[in-house]
């Protein structure tokens, strides 16, 4: 049996997975000019942006109220939860992912709400900037990356 603190780890591994087969490119612990952090952030083929919010358990989705505040990164919004998580308790107005650490299934989908052309663009420059500076350090962990300051 694994760590319950490698839990969260092992939803977001089986939800990359999933969206990978959708056709996204993900990214994890994305931080949000907000000041908030996206537990995954995804971008479509087509440019769609989706902001996936992980809740390992009931504890830590009624902790957690900040969710809200994704909506305006992203044109949809989901939550993961475990295959045990009481599914009842996600807002109708959010997308449904039952994960593991091997896969996620799409339960629900989550309502479509465009981003706007200029955020679209800064989440987008975002996006690139991050996955690239973090390709470049697998590439040369010495290297000097204002990301880490």
């Amino acid at each position: 049996m694994s760590d319950p603190r490698d839990f969260p780890k092992e939803l977001c591994r089986g939800v990359c997975r999933a969206l990978a087969h959708r056709g996204f490119a993900t990214l994890h612990e994305v931080a949000l000019a907000n000041g908030r952090r996206a537990d995954v952030l995804a971008l479509g083929r087509d440019g769609e942006l989706v902001i996936v919010e992980i809740k390992s358990s009931v504890a830590d989705f009624k902790s957690d109220r900040k969710w809200p505040e994704y909506r305006e990164f992203c044109d949809r919004l989901y939550f993961a939860v475990p295959g045990a998580f009481p599914v009842e308790l996600i807002p109708e107005d959010c997308g449904l992912i039952v994960a593991d650490g091997f896969g996620a299934a799409f339960l629900r989908e989550a309502p479509v709400e465009p981003l706007a052309a200029a955020r679209r663009r800064a989440v987008l420059l975002r996006f690139a900037a991050l996955a690239a500076g973090r390709l470049r350090r697998l590439v040369d962990p010495e290297i000097d990356d204002p990301e880490l300051a």
